[in-house]
């Protein structure tokens, strides 16, 4: 069975009860009770208790950068968002509660260990001013980031939820595998920038990166998989940063549709302590095969892919 799911990641509301949401209608300096209104709430398999949850919004409800927010309780998060009530309150359910209850199911035993705001802004000019008032800084990206610092995931919506999910991705990765090296931290964020559902359980599909890649490929200037998992922070990010994310992406997205990539992961995320890298956990996951021939078919393969939905998990 499968269903597409574009940016807007739109998915069914699998249940959800009603409890507190907080609507702010006057001046965050003045004393006021504001309006209630409806807000969805998931199970919470996290330890936070909805007594937590009530103190976290109280407290952010002091720092808002203006009346014109919805907050939104989401377990493990909270979605703060100024478009109409009923849009943050879909993004909360369609796209934040959709992804965390599909990566739960595939990857990821643990929530964050602190409670996460989720803002979003309603159009680019939304998101650059009110990040600065915020958190007193500019964003580098127009579609937006995590930052660990500010417990934070900080998105213009604008630019549709493919971002958001991605980001949504790496305070799982630091809750359940701070070691992550980061080509897999990105190259399983980045799989799931254009995704949806098939057969029951999250699944990316092709997307803009991929003709840069291509584009590489043909330039013989993608790396080996050696290198590109060996390398640390710094180098992944500032050392040819387009290529290193989609070459990493296009490998999870290679295993995924041959059904090993939640397999490489669980060998890589078991033996990392000797596999700092996850190369050998790969090798392992192919097969153990010659990774230079690997490579080559990998590039074959990856010549043949075009911007879709392909799902067939052939080998």
């Amino acid at each position: 069975m499968f269903r597409k799911l574009q940016i807007a990641l739109l998915a069914p509301l699998v249940f959800a009860w009603m409890v507190l949401l907080y609507r702010t209608n006057s001046s965050p300096n003045q004393n006021h009770q504001p309006n209630p209104v409806a807000i969805e709430t998931a199970a919470q398999p996290a330890h936070f208790t909805d007594a937590d949850f009530a103190v976290h919004v109280q407290q952010l409800k002091k720092n808002l950068p203006s009346d014109d927010f919805t907050i939104v309780i989401q377990p493990p998060f909270v979605v703060i968002g100024d478009e109409p009530t009923g849009t943050v309150k879909e993004h909360s359910e369609q796209t934040v509660k959709w992804a965390v209850d599909k990566l739960r199911q595939d990857f990821f035993f643990q929530d964050p260990k602190e409670i996460l705001d989720i803002w979003l802004f309603k159009s680019a000019a939304s998101y650059e001013r009110n990040t600065l008032l915020t958190f007193g800084e500019k964003p580098a990206t127009p579609y937006g980031y995590y930052s660990s610092a500010h417990k934070a995931l900080v998105m213009n919506i604008s630019t549709g939820g493919g971002t958001l999910v991605h980001e949504i991705v790496h305070p799982f990765i630091e809750a359940n595998f701070p070691a992550c090296p980061p080509w897999l931290n990105e190259g399983l964020g980045s799989l799931y920038e254009q995704c949806g559902e098939v057969d029951g359980h999250i699944h990316g599909f092709t997307n803009w990166r991929l003709p840069g890649l291509q584009a590489a490929i043909k330039a013989h200037t993608v790396p080996s998989f050696e290198r590109l998992t060996g390398l640390d922070t710094n180098s992944f990010y500032n050392d040819d940063r387009g290529t290193n994310y989609a070459q990493a992406r296009y490998l999870c997205y290679y295993l995924q549709q041959r059904g090993l990539l939640t397999k490489f992961y669980r060998e890589f995320h078991t033996h990392q302590s000797k596999d700092q890298t996850g190369y050998q956990s790969l090798r392992k996951t192919l097969g153990r095969v010659d990774m230079n021939l690997f490579k080559r078919k990998w590039e074959k393969y990856v010549l043949g892919l075009t911007q879709g939905y392909e799902v067939s998990v052939a080998p």
